[in-house]
């Protein structure tokens, strides 16, 4: 033993602190040995580095390493390792952090924190991770001797009153931790830290891509009752977001994929990036081939890990990926975060926001890639993940041109394939300008409503759009490539020729609402408790009529859906139209010009509107009444 030994007393606000790490701050008691082998694994890699660059420095480099030991005779854990080390002023610098200045400072912080996750970010970030050894440990002794030094150090505290400090001679290069253990308490979250399985699920969970080897000696018993020690390594060290893609085989990157998702299938796309400068960090992130059952539920979660260092931090972090691409699975390691930041703290961080937007293009840039170099396998993943991207053309207004060239959607070109807003684009009659859709919650009532009929009969294709979100979506994308998205449900159409390919003229049409307008102000005033306008349609050309909205009119599905999700919206008047042609519209205006007063003229109207209601899918409502007019009506044509 050495001399120079120090007893030294905590200032008030330190013991303060130490008892919040101790008792208040940590949800989860086993992130101490996160901390204390991630402490090991950073003067490993200071040894090495420094080896390096300081030719006067010799130390043997070449087995560094972390050990873990567990005594239960002596309660005891220790975690040591063989790099770099410390030196007196070193272990006052670095281990005596909170008895520097900011600590009432940092108290003051935690206090006004709202939440248990705020104030463990905020220990991390003034650097006492360490102290977190205090939550298992009634006392703590750390020995250490700094590369290059003949002197080592001892440093032991029971967290409590005091430390010491102290000279001591003979001890090795590197730092070794002993942890001599608190009781087991289960109600406490004190676990059996010196239990072989308890330290490989720990290691397992944080420190398995630590690039160290991080062994222990374990005791195995063989067939004939022979207990044997043996010296493994805990953690795999297989980092593959770590390693150049050149030497990652598509065996190890499907094997890591599996591990981290639980999806037995290959993914269908694998994104291995490194980012340098300010801020560094890697990913590995990858795009499955199915969805899973779970994708559309509310508690479904990003599925991508965050590590700091090769230390594992969060699953799910909502920070790094939206939403809509929360089935995207993998990882993203950061090199300059704090072990212990938050969730809380991620939303907020300027560089996290930076590399999420970054991921972000790249996750969009390979799925456009595939579409353009294998569109089958495009269109498998579109079929899976299509209605989640979609919601991105709603949350995401920073790549709606991104995603919009990833829209495939079903068409009237094609009666299987679906087809691209680009390809839709380039198919485009001349003069066309607009990209015309319709929504619905079937292609077959899609293709079967009335407001297709002058679209099927001129020849413009439209697109067949019956996914939930599509009815929200078409509403928040203005253009496409310059070319306004058009649902033929809405507003006015005017495609300008007739079904044969004639020009309607300008007097033709004057001449047509003059002989229809004591029939279309009749009808309004009849249905003005459905309807809000009555006007003769340009968009049937089999149908007697049919119902549309105004530009801007919420559609009736999803007015429906807000109406499922609690929220009430008031009524929408919409606007019938009549097909002048049509029989039956010719018939009623006659019969209206020999006797408007007629009472049968106005259950026609009704049937003639809840008609048109039923073509598109809509809901009378009142079927009775509908029923029994048209069981009258049938009667009396017999």
């Amino acid at each position: 033993m050495g001399s120079n030994a120090e007893t030294l007393e905590f200032q008030a606000e330190t013991r303060q602190l130490l008892r919040l790490v101790i008792h208040s701050i940590y949800s989860n008691k086993d992130i101490f040995l996160r901390e204390l082998i991630s402490n090991a694994s950073d003067a490993l890699d200071k040894l090495r580095l420094e080896s390096l660059t300081d030719s006067s420095l010799v130390e043997d480099t070449t087995d560094l390493h972390i050990w873990l030991e567990a005594d239960k005779d002596a309660r005891t854990l220790t975690v040591r390792d063989n790099g770099i080390g410390m030196s007196r002023d070193d272990l006052v610098e670095l281990i005596g952090t909170i008895a520097k200045s900011g600590t009432a400072d940092l108290l003051q912080k935690i206090k006004e924190s709202k939440d248990t996750a705020t104030a463990e970010s905020l220990i991390g970030q003034f650097g006492v991770g360490f102290y977190s050894a205090f939550m298992v440990a009634d006392k703590v002794t750390l020995r250490t001797r700094r590369a290059g030094t003949s002197s080592g150090t001892q440093w032991e505290s029971d967290g409590e009153g005091v430390y010491t400090i102290q000279e001591v001679d003979g001890l090795p290069v590197g730092t070794t931790v002993t942890l001599h253990l608190k009781p087991t308490d289960s109600e406490d979250g004190l676990a059996d830290y010196l239990s072989e399985p308890k330290i490989r699920q720990i290691v397992k969970q944080y420190s398995d891509f630590i690039r160290w080897p991080i062994r222990m000696a374990t005791e195995h018993t063989n067939a004939d009752g022979e207990t044997t020690r043996d010296i493994d390594t805990l953690n795999s060290m297989k980092a593959l977001w770590a390693r150049p893609r050149s030497e990652v085989s598509e065996d190890e990157y499907h094997e890591f994929y599996q591990q981290i998702s639980h999806d037995w299938q290959a993914p269908a796309e694998t994104i291995h990036m490194r980012a340098e400068g300010t801020f560094e960090y890697e990913a590995l992130l990858f795009i499955p081939s199915q969805a899973p059952f779970d994708l559309f539920s509310r508690e479904t979660k990003p599925g991508v890990q965050l590590y700091v260092k090769r230390v594992f931090i969060m699953d799910d972090c909502e920070a790094l990926m939206p939403n809509y691409l929360r089935f995207v699975k993998g990882v993203v390691d950061a090199h300059d975060l704090s072990l212990n930041v938050s969730r809380e703290i991620l939303q907020h961080d300027r560089q996290i926001r930076g590399v999420r937007r970054r991921l972000v293009k790249k996750v969009l840039g390979a799925l456009k890639d595939m579409q353009a170099k294998d569109a089958e396998r495009y269109a498998k993943v579109w079929t899976q993940f299509g209605r989640a991207l979609k919601e991105g053309l709603i949350e995401d207004t920073d790549n709606t041109d991104a995603l919009l060239e990833l829209v495939s959607a079903a068409s009237t070109h094609d009666p299987e394939k679906t087809t691209t807003l680009r390809q839709y684009v380039e198919r485009m009659k001349d003069g066309q300008e607009s990209i015309y859709y319709l929504t619905g919650e079937t292609r077959a009532m899609v293709e079967n409503s009335p407001h297709m009929e002058a679209f099927t009969a001129k020849g413009y294709e439209v697109l067949i759009l019956t996914d939930p979100v599509d009815e929200v979506w078409v509403d928040q994308v203005p253009a496409f490539d310059g070319h306004r998205l058009q649902s033929i449900a809405k507003g006015q159409v005017d495609l300008d020729a007739s079904a044969d390919g004639d020009q309607e003229t300008d007097a033709d049409k004057a001449q047509r609402e003059q002989d229809f307008a004591a029939l279309l102000t009749w009808l309004a005033t009849t249905l003005s408790e459905q309807v809000k306008q009555v006007r003769l349609s340009s968009r049937l050309t089999t149908s007697a009529a049919c119902i549309v909205g105004d530009a801007h009119d919420v559609t009736p599905t999803l007015e429906k859906m807000y109406r499922a999700m609690g929220q009430q919206l008031p009524t929408v008047k919409r606007i019938l139209e009549l097909n002048p042609t049509h029989p039956l519209i010719t018939a009623l205006r006659t019969a209206h010009a020999a006797n408007a007063d007629d009472p049968a003229l106005a259950e026609i109207a009704e049937l003639v509107y809840g008609s048109a209601l039923l073509a598109e899918g809509g809901d009378l409502p009142d079927p009775a009444r509908f029923t029994r007019l048209l069981t009258d009506r049938l009667t009396r044509a017999l």
